[in-house]
């Protein structure tokens, strides 16, 4: 949808940090106002008749409504696509609005799609259960480390690749850079939901993909106050190199001025129309106020996030040298399968959301989280305050014994995701929970 305002603040030449700052900002020329104001307005007003009529068709780049565009939110669209390194982004409400309208971009009924097993359980039942009943197929590749299956699971509807390049929870981390090339090899784009890595420490694009997710609500917005979502477009697939795959972009019928989406917008017919068609017209829109909140958060990711990663290798460090623990998923550790790979994708860290199992199955657990007193036992993620869930009971208690097997939620894995606090104390508060578990075998 069209935009007005100043040309925004060029950062092209500069660092991570700096950008995170700057990048994408427009000078208030009003009021002076060095932080963008929080624009709580459903719409906008128009000059005049003429006015109206040109901003509709696009011949006056301004705002018409909040469903369609807002200066607050606009501002945090380009910070964000500046630094995954893309061409244009879109803010939507929640992080799984983003999974389901970028995937409804590309996807329509008697397609499919071709996803990771290892994924986020709402993603899961997003591609099982609603793209299901719209007629909409998934195949899950069950080891996603394995590259022939991937290829071999490539059929004749396939439109599209999808995964979590650090997966939520078990950190098994997936090869984004050969998985972009095999989508690529079959003419079809690869969609990642980069959540839990962040743009500072893995920048998919970069790597080959197509268009990165993101839950805003998580690492990026920081603070667990606000929800949103992101979708990224690398603004490099040619989405009419094969118009039968995506008709939508390519038909001119299903247009407006009798050209094709692909005709009029070339690379960047994916974006335009996931924004002016799915996100329009669905309406998942960020509140002005939250996407301020979201702009607050990503002023200081690279300071978070850095802390939050170091923390978590102390952590995993920690629990793997104890005898209550059986297991610990965390790709930063030499002892995991996944090390050689985060050392190549993810230098700067490997995050900090993993899990970790103890002895005593479920009931070991139980007395671990409510031992702890620092962690947080609450369903979210990326909050500058650690937390702890036990997934088998929660988030994929819909999932059968084996189904839960099969994904290694095992009764004593807990989740973890480690914030900012002083690690001495997260240890101190992780030995209560311990302490609680040796305890327990004691009485048994």
């Amino acid at each position: 949808m069209s935009r007005s305002a100043p040309a925004p603040q060029s950062s092209a030449a500069a660092g991570f940090s700096t950008r995170q700052v700057h990048a994408g900002a427009v000078p208030d020329g009003a009021h002076g106002a060095r932080v963008t104001p929080v624009h709580l307005s459903a719409g906008f007003v128009f000059d005049s008749f003429e006015h109206a009529r040109e901003r509709f068709a696009g011949e006056d780049e301004g705002y018409l409504y909040t469903r369609n565009g807002n200066p607050t939110t606009e501002e945090v669209e380009r910070r964000i696509a500046d630094l995954e390194g893309g061409a244009e982004a879109i803010l939507v409400a929640s992080g799984q609005a983003a999974t389901a309208s970028a995937l409804l971009g590309i996807v329509q009924a008697g397609d499919r799609v071709l996803s990771s097993r290892r994924l986020y359980e709402g993603n899961r039942g997003l591609l099982v259960q609603n793209f299901g009943r719209l007629g909409i197929g998934v195949d899950f590749v069950d080891d996603a480390g394995d590259l022939e299956e991937w290829e071999r699971r490539i059929g004749p509807d396939t439109r599209v690749l999808f995964g979590e390049p650090i997966p939520n929870p078990k950190n098994d981390l997936l090869d984004v850079p050969a998985l972009a090339a095999i989508a690529h090899r079959h003419g079809l784009p690869f969609v990642v939901d980069n959540t839990l890595a962040t743009p500072y420490l893995l920048r998919p694009i970069e790597h080959g993909a197509d268009v990165v997710v993101h839950s805003t609500s998580k690492f990026l917005a920081g603070h667990g106050a606000a929800l949103g979502g992101v979708i990224v477009d690398a603004g490099t697939f040619d989405w009419g190199a094969r118009p039968a795959l995506f008709p939508h972009l390519n038909q001119a019928e299903r247009a407006f001025d009798g050209r094709s989406w692909a005709e009029q917008r070339g690379r960047r017919a994916f974006v335009s129309y996931t924004r002016d068609i799915v996100v329009s017209r669905l309406g998942p829109t960020p509140s002005p106020l939250n996407s301020f909140l979201l702009r607050q958060g990503i002023e200081t990711l690279s300071l978070r996030v850095e802390r939050h990663s170091s923390n978590a290798l102390a952590v995993a460090r920690f629990l793997e040298r104890q005898s209550e623990v059986v297991s610990v998923d965390y790709s930063g550790l030499e002892s995991s399968p996944s090390f050689a790979l985060a050392q190549r994708l993810l230098p700067r860290g490997q995050g900090s959301v993993f899990s970790f199992t103890v002895a005593g199955g479920e009931a070991g657990a139980a007395a671990f989280i409510d031992a702890v007193e620092l962690f947080s036992h609450m369903t979210h993620l990326g909050d500058v305050r650690s937390l702890v869930l036990h997934p088998a009971s929660t988030t994929h208690a819909g999932r059968t014994p084996a189904e839960r097997a099969a994904a290694g939620i095992h009764p004593g894995l807990l989740r973890l995701s480690i914030g900012i606090e002083d690690v001495d104390d997260l240890l101190r508060d992780l030995n209560r929970g311990l302490a609680a578990v040796r305890a327990l075998a004691a009485e048994a």
